[in-house]
Parts: C-alpha cells; sequence; structure tokens
C-alpha cells in the first residue's frame, strides 16, 4: 500500500507540476510560487485553480502536439 502512494505520489509529480514549471520559466517566476498560487486559488475559489490547472494542462499539451521542433526537413 505504502509503494503504491509513493509511485503515484512520483507520478504526480513528475508529470503534474511540469505544467508550473512551463509557466514559471515563461514568467520568470520560481515554480513553488506558481504551485503555490495554484493551491491558494483552489481553496479560495472551491475548485476554480485546480479546473485552470488542468485547462491550462490540456491547452500546453495540445500546443506541444502542433508546434514540434524539428531540426531538419527529413524529420517530417
Amino acid at each position: 500500500m505504502r509503494k503504491l502512494f509513493y509511485n503515484v505520489l512520483h507520478f504526480s509529480q513528475k508529470r503534474g507540476f511540469y505544467v508550473c514549471q512551463r509557466i514559471a520559466d515563461k514568467l520568470g517566476m520560481r515554480a513553488r510560487v506558481v504551485r503555490t498560487s495554484f493551491i491558494y486559488l483552489t481553496f479560495v475559489t472551491l475548485g476554480f485553480g485546480f479546473a485552470l490547472y488542468l485547462f491550462l494542462a490540456f491547452w500546453m499539451r495540445i500546443k506541444d502536439l502542433i508546434y514540434t521542433k524539428r531540426t531538419s526537413v527529413f524529420d517530417l
């Protein structure tokens, strides 16, 4: 049971926090500040922060799929 919990925790930290990291890189802030802001926004607005986080994660994923960086013409 404990191993399962740590596996889920590791997966969420590895995959989930990347959204905050990318937003922080764009804004020139620390990722910790962005994560804390999402947590406070979620508690204050009763879930709106979490919904916003999921929307941004979805939007960034779609953007990555559409705008892939190709190094040469042969990568098509």
